[in-house]
């Protein structure tokens, strides 16, 4: 096999990663809220427009922030957008939980009708503990399904995660229900080893810019 379709299939084969996430389906049902420094871009007749510095956007648990976001409110009352950030930040309910799925990036495309997120560039995406980082990350909000592909960096790209795909999930706590082998309170999962160098290589850490408030 060439090196060059050798380098795909093994691309495929760390490409996905899942989470189980569901978002919660009343969230369209609820009115579309925004504030921002600049609203000049609002068309109220279209409900359409774009918003600048500062940008808060909520319908429901949904809770989407950045520098900028283009959007518009669909016939349906869901919302798609484009939002730019450094990082910008998406943040909704799971359905029938009252846990709560966050993704972070420098750019995220939503698409409300279809109930699908992506992240590009510095992705995080967290559940809880749990988490996938990678430069894109995409979910179905309605099928729970999240997939990760390892992808460069842009140029001028800080600490970026690199062509690959970075997960943590957190051991089971079966000491509710009296399993053994449960980990002890306050544990924490160890940084598997890089296969290639043998030196353990620690998640990528994404703290959202603190210009961005609530």
């Amino acid at each position: 096999m060439k090196l060059p379709a050798l380098r795909a299939v093994l691309a495929l084969a760390v490409a996905c990663a899942a989470l189980p996430l569901h978002a919660e389906k009343a969230d369209r049902d609820r009115p579309v809220n925004f504030s921002a420094d600049d609203a000049s871009g609002v068309n109220y007749e279209t409900r359409t427009g774009s918003l600048k510095g500062n940008v808060i956007i909520t319908q429901g648990t949904m809770t989407v922030r950045g520098d900028r976001i283009d959007f518009k409110q669909n016939p349906d009352n869901s919302l798609t957008a484009t939002v730019y950030g450094n990082p910008l930040s998406f943040r909704q309910k799971k359905d029938e939980s009252d846990e709560y799925f966050e993704g972070f990036a420098q750019r995220a495309v939503y698409d409300g009708q279809k109930q699908f997120l992506e992240l590009f560039d510095r992705a995080l995406l967290k559940q809880g503990a749990d988490e996938i980082r990678s430069n894109y990350i995409s979910y179905n909000t309605s099928t729970g399904v999240a997939t990760a592909e390892g992808r460069p960096d842009q140029p001028g790209a800080q600490a970026g995660p690199g062509a690959r795909v970075r997960g943590m999930f957190q051991p089971h706590d079966e000491s509710a229900t009296g399993g053994k082998g449960a980990p002890a309170k306050g544990g924490a999962a160890t940084p598997k080893s890089d296969a290639k160098s043998g030196t353990k290589s620690a998640p990528l850490k994404l703290t959202p810019d603190s210009t961005i408030r609530q």
